[in-house]
């Protein structure tokens, strides 16, 4: 991944770190942390669906792995736990994860779990779909292409989307009348 950027990036390697992300309930809460800033666990409870000790818990977890952090100046009482996302970004080095088995299995559930919740979020827009105005489906894409590539070519092909990826990112703004949170997914690999 392109550690290039200026946005907050947390780097994993650790092995325990890597497990950690690779529970599906983790990820949607570093993910909702992202995209809507510091929340309650009561929030993210409800925006989840999940019971409050269990988000308390994999928060816990989490902030043990430096993924997430608390942040009690948001709170208006003691009863209130606040928490935000330490970083924007995740990053994590694929060549360097397979040369130690340990870090190879951890970071092949980890990266496990992000393709399962690629597929899900897809699959969501899908069923909601007809819910959105005709502008917004016809302006979205979900493709694929299959290229004859050397491993030089493909490199260049990463950095470029990576770059395309980070200059839409930066022209994008939460503020401006009719934004709306857009996902985009994408990946280029070698078929086995």
């Amino acid at each position: 991944m392109d550690e290039s950027t200026h946005r907050r990036t947390v780097t994993v390697a650790d092995p325990s770190a890597l497990r950690a992300l690779a529970h599906p309930l983790r990820l949607q809460i570093i993910g909702a942390l992202r995209e809507d800033g510091p929340q309650t666990v009561g929030s993210l409870s409800d925006r989840l669906d999940a019971a409050p000790g269990s988000i308390s818990y994999h928060l816990g977890t989490l902030e043990r792995h430096g993924m997430v952090e608390q942040a009690p100046e948001l709170a208006r009482d003691g009863r209130e736990s606040w928490w935000r996302a330490s970083a924007e970004l995740t990053t994590f080095d694929p060549v360097r994860l397979r040369r130690d088995p340990a870090q190879r299995t951890a970071a092949r559930a980890m990266r496990q779990a992000f393709v399962q919740g690629y597929t899900a979020d897809q699959l969501s827009y899908l069923e909601h779909e007809d819910e959105l105005d005709e502008e917004w489906v016809a302006a979205a894409t979900i493709s694929d292409d299959l290229a004859w590539l050397t491993a030089q070519q493909l490199h260049e092909l990463t950095a470029e989307l990576d770059e395309v990826v980070a200059r839409w990112h930066e022209r994008g703004d939460r503020e401006r009348a009719g934004a709306a949170p857009v996902r985009i997914i994408y990946s280029a690999y070698r078929r086995p």
